[in-house]
Parts: structure tokens; sequence; C-alpha cells
């Protein structure tokens, strides 16, 4: 099928690169045909796309024509809807993978926004992200429309697929609402935050989990997130603590384990040796038995040092074994 011939010639060296970015090899005679111009208006154009900075090769035989190879230099790029904001998705999540690239990553969102439509930097300028870690695939159409009803402070309503819910129960699970107020990525996901009117209270959803429904038109007032830092506070609430970003319950027992078979393996953590084969640890977890659990782990004996209600944790952990284990 024809191209529509351009009356200006930076319209038809962008037909050009459209068709060589589209495929390997194309022979002059065919381009010529495309573009609705001559073999020699094509060559003369191929030529000004090397002068740009494209590597623009000649294919030689019987149907010579030519190629878009590999370049010295990065030339200007042309993209898609949908490579331009999977651009953007990863260039804002790129400070996240601890890598040392996240103000040249900023630099180059910039540069990438400043070529865009109005009607897409709009979209992209709402995925406002934050957090830590690769993520698993979510819908890139589902974080563009959080990222537009935050930025446009819109009520969100959704349909949510909560784990153990049957999918053929007679009665579907209600619609849910939320003031959204933060896209983030934690442990691998994408996470929003938002404010639940019908509870008075913030809450946190997997955005895998979350198809939209349409908008009512309602508009909320930005608030904010407690404590002020919104990654802080979704990484507070998987360690089951309020605000704080820290977990609910600390305490310390000495490991009859050398340090080097511990210090692996004490997350966020300490460790220090005592003694040739005794280490010191302190560890946190979202409750006295799961800490108590947490060094039953490691696979040596132990002796609490505090809090005594580590201590009666581990007296009830043991009473749970002995159980499970007389069954």
């Amino acid at each position: 099928m024809p191209i529509a011939s351009s009356s200006t010639t930076s319209g038809r060296l962008l037909a050009l690169l459209s068709l060589l970015q589209a495929s390997r090899d194309w022979p002059a005679a065919v381009l010529a045909e495309r573009l609705e111009v001559s073999e020699r208006t094509v060559r003369r154009d191929a030529e000004r796309l090397r002068e740009l900075g494209y590597a623009i090769e000649a294919t030689r035989g019987r149907h010579g024509g030519y190629r878009l190879g590999t370049g010295a230099q990065l030339p200007p790029l042309m993209l898609d809807d949908e490579q331009a904001v999977a651009l953007a998705i990863a260039l804002r999540s790129a400070g996240a993978l601890g890598a040392g690239i996240g103000e040249a990553a900023e630099r180059a969102l910039r540069t990438v926004q400043r070529t865009m439509p109005e009607r897409l930097a709009r979209r992209v300028d709402a995925l406002a992200l934050a957090g830590r870690g690769p993520a698993d695939e979510a819908d890139p159409a589902v974080l563009l429309r959080i990222g537009e009803a935050i930025r446009a402070g819109q009520e969100l309503r959704f349909d949510y697929a909560s784990p153990g819910h049957d999918p053929d129960q007679a009665a579907p699970p209600p619609v849910r609402r939320t003031e959204p107020h933060h896209l983030l990525l934690h442990g691998g996901r994408w996470y929003l935050l938002g404010y639940d009117p019908d509870r008075d209270d913030w809450r946190v959803h997997r955005v895998d989990r979350i198809a939209p429904r349409s908008h009512t038109g309602r508009r909320f007032t930005q608030r904010q997130v407690p404590g002020g830092d919104p990654a802080r506070f979704l990484s507070a609430r998987f360690k089951g603590s309020g605000t704080e970003d820290s977990w609910p319950c600390w305490g310390e027992a000495v490991l009859h384990a050398p340090l080097d078979a511990v210090a692996p393996y004490v997350g966020d953590g300490t460790a220090e040796a005592v003694a040739e084969n005794r280490c010191r640890v302190r560890l946190g977890a979202w409750s006295w038995v799961g800490l108590a659990a947490s060094l039953a782990r490691f696979d040596a004996p132990f002796d609490v040092v505090a809090p005594p209600e580590l201590a009666r944790a581990c007296a009830e952990l043991a009473q749970r074994f002995a159980a499970a284990g007389s069954a």
C-alpha cells in the first residue's frame, strides 16, 4: 500500500525511515513505489538520513536497495505510542534498579517527553512512580489510567480480584472506589496507594488485580500520606507496622553458630560474633511468635537475650511444634 507522499522533504524522510525500521531490506523500486516518488529521490533521501546519523546501508544485486544498519552513534528515534509509553515507564522506574542510572534516566525521560505529542506527554507525566525492585508484569494501560486519575485528583472505581475469591460465586464482589495518591514498586510488584472514603483509612491494592471502571467525575483534595513518605508507608504496611518503616517486634538472641554461617541470612537485622562458634543477632518480625520462628530457621540452638516477650513466644512455639510432632 502506498504511503501518501509529503510535500516536504522532512515528511518524506520520516516516511522513509518508518519503512526502513519495519523491515530488514527494501529494494529501491519498492521504496519508490511505497513513497510515490522516483528511485532517484529515494537515493537522495537515503543520503540525507545518513547525514542525520542514521546508518543507511545500500544493498547490491539485482534488486539493490537499502537497509537500516547499526550506527556509530545514536540518531533521533521514532516511536509509536505503545513504544513511547513502555520507554517512559521503564525510565520512570530505572532509579529503583540500584544501578546508579537514576539521574541519566530522568534526563532521558525529559528528552523523550519533549518529543511526544501533548496528549501522550500528559499521560506519561501522570505516572509518578516510587519504590524499588524489578516489577512483575502489569498492564501499561491500567498503569496509565491510574496515573491519570492521580494527576487529575479523580476518584478511581475498579473491580478487584482478591485472593481466594471464587469467580463462579453468584454474587460478584462489590465495585471498589479509592482516592488514588501514588503508584509504587515494592518487592517486584506494582501497588496503588489510595485513601478509601468508605473505610476512612488508607488502603494498598496490587495493580495486576485492578480492573478500572468508568469514572463518576467525583474529584477529591489530595491528602498527605501518614509519615509523608509513600514508599516508607507501604514498606511499613508490609511489616505489619503503622506508619513507621520498622518491624513492630524486635528481639536479641545468641545463636550457637559461627558468624559466617548466620550473617548472610539476617536480612535487615544485625549479627556480630561473640565467640568462635557464637554470634549475637538482632532481628525484627511482625509478631513475637514470628520472630521466634525466624530464629528457629537458622537450624542451631539459641539463647534468648531480650525481651521477655520473645522468650514466652519461644515457649509457645515449642508447644505447637511438640503437638505437631506427636500428631
